[in-house]
């Protein structure tokens, strides 16, 4: 995956934006901070960062060795500190909050994810600037190839589905740049889903944290879908985007959409990019963000 650029006039103004054009969470995303905000006497200068899907490893288990890595003093922004750890809980917003099966799942979740976590590399930065005597230390990382990530998505939503009582049939793909694609189909599967996909929000967000644990290595980039749901909320998404910019070039007003995630924001954005007098930008802190569109 190539780097993008971004600015704000923040770092965290900037990562947002970085998330919205590459459709992703901020726990899979790895960035550097290529110039920190200043005030001056000829103006404000922005934050700008560099920021991509973070890689997956495709080594065989035979072939794992451990990687120097240089720590930097104040290195230590992404998903330790700062804005990192309150994302951490994105999905909550999401979650489903009726009671029996929905709630359970998404009470797993969050047990999961309040547990000890292994910590894992990020960039940031802050190290590239010179900050006096810099300490060097060696740190193994475990890179687990993503075949091993896949098998053990593939293994526990399949304990999962069973444990729902779902006659559902689970198949696993690699993508091109290394991400996991759990498939689940069947017929009645809308326990799954949940209002407005709540529930395999949480789901996802599950076997993500499992996986992540099983293998104790830097967690691929897994997506999980039932029936089809989340190409065809792609589509419903792209649909509705169209008309809401007939009604802004209409209208010369802003239409603000209700608050999404960072992979639904994308489908707004890269939609209205396509489309002349109109524009996008997002609004607002996670889990509260929001595309609106403008004219322009």
């Amino acid at each position: 995956m190539e780097w993008v650029e971004t600015t704000g006039r923040t770092v965290a103004a900037a990562l947002d934006v970085a998330l919205d054009t590459l459709g992703v969470d901020e726990d899979e995303v790895e960035f550097e901070v290529l110039e920190e905000p200043r005030g001056g006497l000829l103006g404000r200068r922005e934050a700008r960062i560099r920021a991509r899907v973070r890689p997956i490893s495709r080594e065989k288990p035979g072939e794992r060795r451990p990687r120097a890595r240089r720590t930097r003093p104040g290195e230590a922004r992404g998903r330790e500190g700062g804005r990192g750890a309150g994302r951490r809980g994105r999905a909550g917003g999401a979650r489903a909050r009726s009671s029996g099966d929905e709630a359970a799942v998404a009470t797993a979740a969050e047990a999961e994810r309040s547990r000890p976590r292994r910590r894992r590399g990020g960039s940031s930065g802050a190290g590239r600037e010179a900050r006096g005597d810099e300490e060097t230390r060696e740190e193994p990382v475990s890179e687990v190839p993503v075949e091993d990530q896949a098998r053990e998505a593939e293994t526990f939503t399949r304990g999962l589905i069973e444990a729902f009582g779902a006659a559902a049939t689970v198949a696993v793909t690699i993508d091109e740049e290394g991400g996991v694609l759990v498939d689940v189909t069947g017929q009645d599967l809308g326990l799954l889903v949940g209002p407005r996909g709540a529930t395999l929000q949480a789901i996802e967000e599950l076997v993500r944290t499992v996986v992540q644990r099983r293998t104790e290595g830097r967690g691929a980039r897994i997506n999980v879908d039932v029936a089809g749901y989340r190409a065809k909320r792609r589509e419903a998404l792209a649909r509705f985007a169209e008309e809401l910019a007939d009604k802004v070039r209409e209208t010369g007003r802003d239409q603000a959409l209700e608050p999404m995630p960072p992979a639904d924001r994308k489908v707004v954005h890269d939609t209205i990019a396509a489309l002349d007098g109109v524009t996008t930008a997002s609004e607002g802190e996670e889990p509260h963000r929001r595309v609106v569109v403008r004219p322009g």
